[in-house]
């Protein structure tokens, strides 16, 4: 790697921290494209975890790299809106296109590296399959953006007569009852506050599925428990 002679090197989405013998051999060093404003959202799903929390906006540091995980100093940053209805799918698209953009610009000047304030971090960690279980005890805004955050990856799921429910898509809605309980012919589901309709589904070795056509080949009536 230093044989390459580079003056810069630059990582988007890299899962391991870089040896010190790598950080140092270009010129100018690694620079991370990080899918967050830092210093928010170290780690390995800052999209995920910028949903998941509710905030308002993300963004796209550029930062240069050091030994610590997402610590080092930032070079540029750009923030964009969370829409509410946003996706981590769509919004891993708008920052990527933001991050192509930011990062020539940090290459092509020499832009001053700015220490991150350590005391304001968070840390966003590796999410796993079980992380997207719905706990209807929780309010249906949270499940709202649980089911947004994790989509496409690990998805949010549920279980209906003891198999796997997929919920790919779903929106908070009128309606209180015990918590799973399915309150009409909409795929309502009440929440621990609130209610939260399903309007996209699949079932194990079936296609995704709208709330409609789902329930033709499968009839949930009301006051089903779910999970």
């Amino acid at each position: 790697f230093a044989a390459l002679g580079l003056d810069a090197a630059v990582v988007a989405a890299y899962g391991l921290i870089l040896p010190p013998a790598m950080l140092a051999a270009p010129r100018r060093g690694c620079l991370n494209i990080h899918a967050s404003l830092l210093p928010r959202w170290r780690g390995a799903a800052p999209i995920q975890a910028a949903i998941l929390a509710g905030d308002a906006e993300t963004g796209i540091t550029i930062m240069q790299m050091d030994a610590g995980l997402d610590t080092g100093p930032m070079l540029l940053r750009a923030a964009v809106p969370i829409g509410a209805r946003a996706t981590a799918a769509m919004l891993h698209h708008t920052l990527a296109d933001l991050g192509a953009r930011l990062i020539l610009v940090a290459l092509a000047e020499d832009l001053p590296a700015v220490p991150q304030p350590d005391a304001a971090a968070t840390y966003a960690p590796k999410l796993t399959r079980d992380d997207g279980r719905l706990d209807w005890t929780r309010d249906a805004a949270a499940l709202d953006r649980q089911v947004r955050a994790l989509n496409p990856w690990p998805g949010t799921f549920t279980t209906l007569g003891g198999a796997t429910l997929k919920v790919l898509e779903a929106e908070p809605a009128e309606g209180a009852g015990a918590p799973g309980m399915v309150l009409d012919d909409r795929l309502t589901v009440a929440t621990g506050g609130g209610a939260l309709r399903l309007i996209r589904g699949q079932a194990p070795g079936r296609a995704p599925l709208d709330a409609a056509a789902f329930l033709r080949g499968r009839p949930v009536p009301p006051g089903t428990r779910l999970g």
